[in-house]
């Protein structure tokens, strides 16, 4: 796992990326770059660059944020379990930096995997193929 200070993530990353990514901030919903996007390409980690998800299995699950219905390969990702908010979560975190990504549903395709990766637009930068 990539260990940094707290210093060394607040200088490489931007004010909104610490947020979301070290302090499990949240994007607004419908406010994300990757929301509304559709090309093909593979997201990765903003923090570290593990690859995370890929547009094979991005879907529009209308809820505000991208949403995939799977990895884009196993042990790039940990799941935690979230009692913040007055509600148990699945929180998702990068397994490569233990930066946090969103949560895991099992609201999502039936005819996939069941699973909703509900995830924040400013965790990921997006990589073109």
């Amino acid at each position: 796992m990539q260990q940094l200070t707290e210093d060394q993530w607040k200088e490489s990353l931007t004010p909104e990326q610490y947020e979301v990514l070290r302090l499990k901030g949240t994007d607004a919903p419908f406010s994300g770059e990757y929301v509304d996007f559709h090309e093909n390409g593979d997201y990765v980690c903003a923090a570290c660059n593990n690859k995370l998800f890929n547009s094979e299995t991005k879907y529009d699950s209308h809820c505000g944020w991208p949403s995939f219905f799977d990895v884009a390969k196993q042990g790039t990702i940990e799941l935690h379990e979230d009692r913040s908010h007055g509600m148990v979560r699945t929180e998702v975190t990068c397994a490569n930096c233990g930066g946090h990504l969103g949560h895991v549903f099992d609201d999502g395709p039936q005819d996939k995997t069941g699973k909703r990766y509900c995830i924040n637009s400013t965790s990921l930068k997006f990589k073109a193929r």
